[in-house]
């Protein structure tokens, strides 16, 4: 891996699903009702650091993460139960600029993956702290439950990571909106937990660079600059994967 200094943020990010996707500013902006499981609140959620990075964290009232040395080789990035993984490598001219897939059993996130491409962040369109932050921020939300507020480019920025946008400059962290989400979320507690877990899950494998694995396309944003896909395992087991095309 090409080693750099990222000025990223890896925000701390969910909500509650009360319906389909929304293309404007919302407070309910969720790509369904997904959330990691937990029996007590606050609670910590481990991020694998497979990238160089200068972290700049955010922290809600109910959930905290820790960032812990990644368990993944970021070429491959494969997910590890009960956390996520984040990894940037050259994953090459496949298209993408930043993916991001999430396991669940039911409504209960199991664990996931953050990947950046550096092909795609080592050009000169895209290798700037903003575009960085930006693509970043948004994916790992989407781990944790969270869609766009706002899918229109054109649009006047938001001031959230969460807003897709042309001009990444105040687009790059969070907003009240998303923390209104975690919080909405978060207050309840499940009889079980998903935090933490260590039960691998056999046979449920994306490959990134393959979109036949990723399943069938269940939204597209606005000129198709983010799209996201469901794989149905059966037994109630799904992986979403959300991607942001560079363009």
């Amino acid at each position: 891996m090409i080693k750099k200094i990222f000025k990223v943020s890896f925000v701390v990010l969910a909500l509650v699903g009360v319906g389909a996707f929304v293309q404007t500013a919302s407070a309910s902006h969720a790509w369904g009702n997904y959330h990691w499981a937990h029996t007590v609140s606050p609670f910590t959620l481990k991020l694998g650091d497979n990238v160089s990075t200068t972290a700049d964290w955010s922290v809600s009232d109910v959930l905290d993460t820790t960032l812990v040395s990644g368990s993944s080789n970021p070429r491959n990035c494969r997910a590890t139960a009960g956390m996520v993984q984040v990894c940037d490598y050259k994953y090459g001219n496949n298209g993408w600029l930043g993916i991001a897939s999430v396991w669940a059993n039911g409504n209960h996130i199991t664990q996931g993956t953050v990947k950046m491409n550096d092909t795609y962040f080592n050009t000169s369109k895209y290798n700037t702290p903003a575009w960085r932050n930006l693509v970043m921020c948004q994916e790992v939300g989407h781990t944790f439950g969270l869609a766009h507020q706002d899918e229109i480019f054109d649009n006047p920025n938001l001031g959230t990571c969460m807003d897709y946008t042309n001009d990444p400059s105040t687009n790059q962290h969070p907003n009240l909106h998303d923390y209104e989400m975690l919080d909405i979320i978060y207050t309840h507690l499940d009889s079980i937990t998903t935090v933490s877990q260590t039960l691998a899950l056999a046979k449920q494998e994306v490959d990134h660079n393959d979109p036949a694995t990723w399943g069938k396309k269940v939204h597209a944003s606005s000129k198709d600059h983010g799209d996201l896909y469901e794989r149905d395992f059966g037994n109630g087991n799904k992986v979403f994967t959300f991607v942001v095309w560079a363009k």
